[in-house]
């Protein structure tokens, strides 16, 4: 499988596109008026407890408080938990403490109290950032947890064998160490001189934190993560990635820096690209983005998927569409939603949808179909980064499941809602808006004196009115005893209108 990265790189808006055999499956965006906040450290203040909710709202500067759980919260007579941040939400240890029932955040933390806190979740929505108490600071193999020191390894490093030499290399280097951590997945393979660099790199960056909490005012932060170029590359650069693409030279030339000093093994797959041709256009990026904003994605057998994303959730609607196959209709449909099963893990990737989102697979009467459908969307989701949990399906054939979700969603990145409709995608109909109008004129001569009306609107509403409604029109005319006269304005949105008094 051949697997890129390109990096798009302007003044004020950095992407990122991942591409597996020419098609691309992520999308990273970060534009310098609205950098993301995951990863951010900040000194707080406690600006409300809310103990019906048991979780505290708490001012780091922003224009709305963020958001902390009691269990986010540090609690010095128990196992401090990982923070959500990253891969840390899909840790497990040997040396977990027990379960302790969860206090109250009233007992915890009092209004006006500082708190050093980290981002875990973007604001999404109205609604403000998810914090922690539970530091965690990443670097290319490791997880430090400055408040803890448990000893884990990724769940996504699957082998006993790994894991257990990587978690006794990781417990030998960092005996004596009044810290924790994790061992992420790219580590898998690497020896101690590597964990050890690392180590010692985020023992230095620690100190810094430290060093610059005790300098910061409340409501400051006190650490950013790296620049998205950057970022992705620590993250997301593993032995697959054939080559990263760049087209800036400054960029460029920061990123071989950055990759020498901490991924040395793959300083030759970083290229500069100089092509006048934009490079996601080179590889049809551009395209693929503009498809991830529609509601309905294809199938290449000719059915379709129509996925619909909602403040609650997001559904996604499996469809034959063209699609009518070989045999008969119960193999037809196990193929579409076969393929329908990679497509959407694909879809929720590139869209990056997350929360609970529940999909429509057309109905099978095969059990052994059902199981395998089951089994296709599992596997295709592995390759997904974020935390994805599938349930089996009902007998509707709905399936649902969850994905972790830490920033906002393609769609909500790029668009906006729309002024016209309002959000709900559709506008009322030229019918509905005309005896809007005759209400209205109704409601206005019962109230004011006036010797005739001007009806302002949209041109299609004027015709529709003067034309077929025209019976209707000399009718309210006549029940009003007044004259109404129409005038066009082309730039009145589908449901505008005016009645003015004359």
């Amino acid at each position: 499988m051949s697997e890129e990265l390109l990096i798009n790189f302007t003044p004020r808006e950095t992407r990122v596109a991942h591409v597996e055999n020419g098609m691309l499956q992520e999308v990273f965006i970060e534009r310098t008026r609205r950098r993301g906040l995951v990863g951010n450290i900040y000194r707080g203040r406690v600006q409300r407890v809310m103990p019906g909710m048991n979780a505290a709202f708490i001012e780091i500067g922003m224009d709305r408080a963020g958001f902390l759980h009691a269990s986010d919260v540090l609690r010095p007579t128990t196992q401090v938990k990982p923070s959500l941040l990253g891969e840390v939400a899909e840790l497990v240890s040997d040396e977990v403490a027990p379960t302790v029932p969860l206090p109250s955040i009233a007992n915890l933390i009092q209004e006006g109290q500082e708190i050093v806190v980290q981002v875990v979740k973007d604001p999404i929505g109205g609604k403000g950032a998810r914090l922690t108490a539970h530091l965690s600071l990443p670097s290319r193999y490791l997880v430090l947890l400055p408040y803890s020191r448990m000893i884990g390894v990724s769940v996504r490093i699957e082998g006993d064998h790994e894991r257990q030499r990587l978690k006794q290399m990781l417990t030998e280097l960092a005996a004596g160490s009044e810290f924790g951590y994790i061992v992420r997945t790219n580590a898998e393979g690497v020896g101690a001189e590597s964990l050890a660099a690392d180590i010692e790199y985020l023992s230095k960056l620690w100190q810094s934190v430290r060093a610059e909490l005790s300098l910061t005012l409340v409501g400051s932060r006190v650490y950013e993560d790296l620049p998205l170029a950057t970022r992705v590359l620590r993250d997301h650069l593993r032995s697959s990635i054939e080559r990263v693409r760049i087209d800036s030279r400054e960029t460029f030339e920061k990123t071989q820096r950055f990759v020498e000093q901490f991924m040395p093994e793959f300083v030759a797959r970083i290229e500069h690209y100089p092509g006048e041709r934009p490079i996601f256009d080179l590889y049809g990026i551009e395209d693929e983005i503009q498809n991830a904003l529609k509601k309905e994605s294809p199938l290449k057998s000719g059915g379709y998927l129509i996925i619909d994303q909602t403040e609650a959730m997001t559904t996604v609607d499996v469809n034959t569409g063209g699609f009518l196959g070989h045999r008969n209709l119960e193999e037809t449909v196990y193929r579409t939603n076969l393929e329908a099963a990679q497509s959407i893990a694909r879809q929720l990737r590139l869209r990056n949808l997350g929360g609970i989102i529940i999909i429509d697979f057309i109905d099978m009467s095969d059990e052994d179909h059902r199981r395998q459908v089951i089994r296709t969307l599992e596997k295709a989701l592995n390759r997904d980064h974020s935390k994805t949990t599938v349930y089996e399906m009902s007998s509707l054939g709905l399936v649902q499941m969850t994905r972790k979700r830490t920033t906002e969603s393609l769609e909500r990145q790029l668009m906006e809602r729309c002024p016209t409709c309002g959000g709900r995608g559709s506008v009322k109909s030229v019918e509905t808006v005309c005896y809007e109008i005759f209400r209205e004129i109704t409601r206005a001569v019962r109230q004011f004196e006036a010797t005739s009306l001007m009806v302002l609107a949209p041109p299609n509403v004027v015709t529709r009115i003067v034309d077929e409604e025209s019976a209707a029109l000399s009718e309210l005319e006549q029940f009003i005893g007044k004259t109404i006269r129409f005038q066009a304005e082309e730039q009145y949105s589908p449901e505008q209108y005016d009645v003015v008094l004359l």
